[in-house]
């Protein structure tokens, strides 16, 4: 699937957002072949570079791993349920890996929240450059741990794939019915507790 044929599934919001946000979102069908372009890929990980963090720890480390390599393999071997059954076919896996205690041993609370949002910007830059992310939260983390040789300091928190939109049709039916349903979000009323 060509990016000029790539579904757009443009937000409703209440006000207007910028494109990129509004016509972000995580699809399953990958395009098994398509590769991923150096150049883009190094943007979305230069934009998670450049992320905020808390006193400028920047307590994030990123396993990235191209399809047909043995860390791609690696991660999907580790990834659970329905999430082994599309992700092979991204074009990189990314595991987002939070640094949860610094070297002299004190905890960085604000490491997960951190890591967050850096993995927030990758996936908006890499939209931006016509490229696609999906983030998971099903996988082993002790397996990861293991594969990657991860420091007890540190902690997997979620895998992204990474590439470019497929056919949904290559879907088994309750995934394929998953990514051609309407995106929905909670209202804004719902989420905003107090606003004076």
């Amino acid at each position: 699937m060509s990016l000029a044929s790539a579904p757009v599934r443009t937000a409703e919001t209440s006000v207007p957002l910028l494109p990129v946000l509004a016509e972000r979102w995580s699809p399953r069908a990958f395009d098994p072949v398509a590769p991923v372009d150096e150049d883009k890929l190094t943007a979305a990980l230069e934009a998670a570079r450049w992320s905020p963090s808390a006193a400028n720890t920047q307590p994030w480390r990123f396993i990235v791993a191209r399809r047909g390599s043995e860390a791609f393999d690696a991660i999907v071997a580790n990834l659970m349920g329905f999430n082994q059954v599309w992700a092979g076919s991204a074009g990189v896996l990314i595991v987002a890996v939070a640094e949860l205690v610094d070297a002299e041993g004190k905890e960085r609370r604000w490491a997960t929240y951190d890591l967050g949002q850096a993995v927030a910007h990758l996936s908006i830059q890499a939209h931006h450059d016509g490229l696609h992310v999906h983030q998971m939260g099903g996988f082993d983390v002790d397996g990861l741990r293991r594969a990657f040789d991860i420091d007890e300091s540190f902690e997997p928190v979620s895998v992204t794939a990474l590439g470019t939109v497929g056919d949904a049709e290559s879907l088994p039916e309750p995934l394929r019915q998953r990514e051609q349903a309407p995106r929905t979000r909670l209202p804004l009323a719902d989420i905003v507790v107090v606003n004076d």
